[in-house]
C-alpha cells in the first residue's frame, strides 16, 4: 500500500503535527510505503529522506494569514500513484491543492483542530474544507470529545474514527542524569516545566501570574511571537528571576528537562489547543500535569484527579493551588505521576496509533468504509 501523507511542514521544523507526523510515518513505513509533501520553509522546492521517509518540500512563495502558499504542491499531489492521500488539517494549502489536483488515491482527512482565532477567514474558507471532507473516505480526530465540540466534525460523525496521538514512550525510559543533575543544581528542589510556542492559545501569561503564589521555579521551553510579552509580565509581578526562557530546545534534550521536573504544566486557553503532545511526553516521563478544562482533548489526555488536576482556563489562582499542591504533596504527585506512565504506555503510544491507523487504511481500500454524504446536520 502507497500512502502520501500531506502537512503543513514537517521536522525539523517544530511543532506538535509535524512531531506526529514524524512518528507516524516511522511507525507507518515499517508495513507501508510512506512519502511526504509538506511546505519548505524558504522559496526553494527540495526533495529528500529524513529518517528514511522521501520528503518532498514544495516552495512557500509567501504567507497569508500563517498558511504558506506553495502552488508547486499542487504538482507534487497530481503526480502521486499513492492508493491513499492522507491530508492533514488545518492545512488551506493542502486542501486546494488537493482539490485543484485531484489525485487518484482515496483520501483520509486527520482532523488535528478547528480554525479558531481567524474565525473569519476558516468561514470564507469553508466551502472548500466541506468540499474536501464530501470526499473522503475516513476522517481521524484526534479524541472523542473534539468530535464532539467541533461544529464541523458532528457534520461527518458517520465517517469519524477516533485515534489519539502516540509517543515512542520507551524513549523517555532513557535518563541522562548529568544533565538532570545540572537542570536541579541551576533551578532547585521545586520545579515546574511548561513547553510550547509562546502564541495566544497557550495562556502563558496566567501561568507566569500563577508564579507570584508559587513556591517554585518555572522553565519554559519553546519560542515565539509573545516572548517579549511574557518576559515583561514577569518582570512586572516580580517573578522573573524564577521564571526562566529557554527558547527552542531540540527533541532530544526534552526529557533530560521533564525528568528534572517535579510537575508539567499546560495552561492553554483555546481550543486551537486540540490535544497537547507535550503532555504525553510529560507524562511518559512520570510527571503529573496540571491542565485547563478546554472543549478539546486537552482534558481527555490527562484526566483531572487520576493524573494530574485540570482547572478552568484564565484562571491563575487556580492554577497557583493546583500547582502548589502538587508541590507540596509528595506521596500525590507520586502516584499521580505512575498514573500518567500508565495511562501513555496503554492509551497513546506510537505502536498502537500506527495500527488503528493501518486498520482505517484496510477499511478504506477494502470499501468498508467510504464517504456517505454530506450529514444534513450542518
Amino acid at each position: 500500500m502507497r500512502i502520501l501523507q500531506i502537512g503543513k511542514y514537517y521536522p525539523p521544523h517544530m511543532g506538535g503535527i509535524e512531531t506526529h507526523l514524524e512518528i507516524l510515518c516511522a511507525e507507518l513505513s515499517q508495513v507501508v510505503d510512506v512519502s511526504v509533501v509538506a511546505a519548505a520553509d524558504n522559496g526553494r522546492s527540495s526533495t529528500e529522506c529524513v529518517g528514511g521517509i522521501p520528503v518532498r518540500r514544495a516552495a512557500t512563495l509567501f504567507r497569508f494569514a500563517s498558511t504558506p502558499v506553495c502552488l508547486s504542491m499542487i504538482q507534487d499531489i497530481a503526480q502521486s500513484e499513492a492508493d491513499i492521500v492522507h491530508l492533514h488539517w488545518p492545512n488551506p494549502m493542502a486542501v486546494l491543492a488537493y482539490l485543484v489536483a485531484r489525485p487518484k488515491g482515496r483520501l483520509v482527512v486527520t482532523y488535528h483542530s478547528d480554525i479558531v482565532r481567524q474565525h473569519l477567514l476558516g468561514r470564507a474558507f469553508s466551502p472548500f474544507l466541506y468540499s474536501a471532507l464530501d470526499r473522503c473516505d475516513a476522517i481521524l480526530a484526534t479524541s472523542p470529545n473534539y468530535v464532539a465540540s467541533s461544529s464541523i466534525l458532528r457534520s461527518y460523525t458517520d465517517r469519524c474514527r477516533v485515534i489519539p496521538y502516540g509517543i515512542n514512550f520507551k524513549r523517555f525510559e532513557r535518563r541522562d542524569s548529568d544533565a538532570e543533575r545540572s537542570i536541579r543544581a541551576a533551578h532547585g528542589s521545586r520545579i515546574l516545566i511548561s513547553v510550547g510556542r509562546l502564541v495566544y492559545y497557550k495562556g502563558f501569561e496566567y501561568l507566569i501570574r500563577a508564579m507570584a503564589k508559587v513556591n517554585g521555579e518555572l522553565i519554559i521551553i519553546g519560542d515565539g511571537p509573545l516572548r517579549g510579552f511574557l518576559e515583561n509580565e514577569a518582570q512586572a509581578i516580580g517573578v522573573r528571576s524564577r521564571v526562566h526562557f529557554l527558547g527552542e530546545v531540540q527533541n532530544t534534550q526534552l526529557s533530560a528537562y521533564y525528568h528534572a521536573s517535579d510537575v508539567f504544566v499546560l495552561p492553554s486557553v483555546a481550543r486551537s489547543e486540540a490535544f497537547g503532545i507535550v503532555q504525553l511526553e510529560a507524562m511518559a516521563c512520570g510527571k503529573p500535569v496540571v491542565n485547563t478544562q478546554l472543549d478539546s482533548g486537552v482534558p481527555y489526555v490527562s484526566l483531572d484527579g487520576e493524573t494530574g488536576f485540570t482547572v478552568e482556563p484564565r484562571d491563575s489562582n487556580a492554577l497557583a493551588v493546583a500547582i502548589s499542591t502538587l508541590l507540596d504533596e509528595h506521596a500525590l504527585r507520586a502516584r499521580f505521576g505512575a498514573a500518567a506512565r500508565r495511562r501513555v504506555e496503554k492509551e497513546f503510544n506510537a505502536e498502537l496509533m500506527a495500527r488503528r491507523t493501518l486498520d482505517v487504511y484496510q477499511e478504506v481500500m477494502e470499501g468498508t468504509t467510504s464517504a456517505l454524504g454530506r450529514a444534513a446536520s450542518r
